[in-house]
């Protein structure tokens, strides 16, 4: 974190799915914001996932949540779609970051879409294990797209997505060989497109 400056944190969730939207977060914690129990989503139980969402929403500077759909995953591919997802969250922030930190290894160049000035922006390899906004981004991240996934499960029963989230489980997989793919599949997806 930088002294003084609004930094923002960027994550996502749904990368690996066979099904359903990626799901980009950008969050700006403030200076003072502590809590231990924050880490990356992944090493967090559900319980304490959803527990800290409404945590985070509240006392952040500014959060957003972006979901980049399936048709535009396999359109752009998922890694174009993650980082258009993490540009679009940032656009849709109430506070202007000035910095921006991002889990992973991989993102483009960002301008302000108010001013037009690019953002300094640095990757950071298991960065949601490392600093909190990331980690904040990771949480808000996952618990969108979980709730999204729940309410598709019960438009596309059988799946089992209220429990596998898209992710190719054996459930998930089966479910595909005997029902078929849905909508919300991605096409370009090896276990989708076999």
């Amino acid at each position: 974190m930088i002294e003084g400056v609004a930094e923002a944190g960027c994550d996502e969730a749904g990368r690996g799915c066979l099904c359903g939207p990626v799901s980009c977060a950008a969050v700006i914690l403030p200076v003072d914001f502590e809590c231990e129990e924050l880490n990356d989503s992944k090493q967090l139980t559900a319980e304490r996932r959803e527990a800290l969402r409404p945590l985070i929403e509240s006392r952040a500077l500014a959060w957003a949540v972006v979901m980049v759909a399936a048709d535009e995953i396999d359109r752009i591919n998922i890694l174009e779609a993650s980082i258009t997802g993490m540009h679009r969250a940032l656009d849709a922030l109430k506070v202007r970051p000035q910095h921006i930190i991002v889990d992973g290894n991989k993102f483009k160049a960002y301008s302000d879409p108010e001013s037009g000035m690019g953002i300094a922006h640095h990757t950071v390899v298991k960065g949601d294990g490392k600093y909190m906004s990331i980690a904040a981004a990771s949480v808000l991240a996952k618990t969108h797209r979980d709730e999204l996934m729940r309410r598709y499960a019960a438009q596309y029963p059988g799946y089992g997505w209220e429990r596998n989230a898209g992710y190719p489980t054996k459930e998930h997989k089966d479910a595909i060989g005997r029902l078929g793919l849905t909508p919300l599949h991605r096409l370009t997806f090896k276990g989708c497109n076999a």
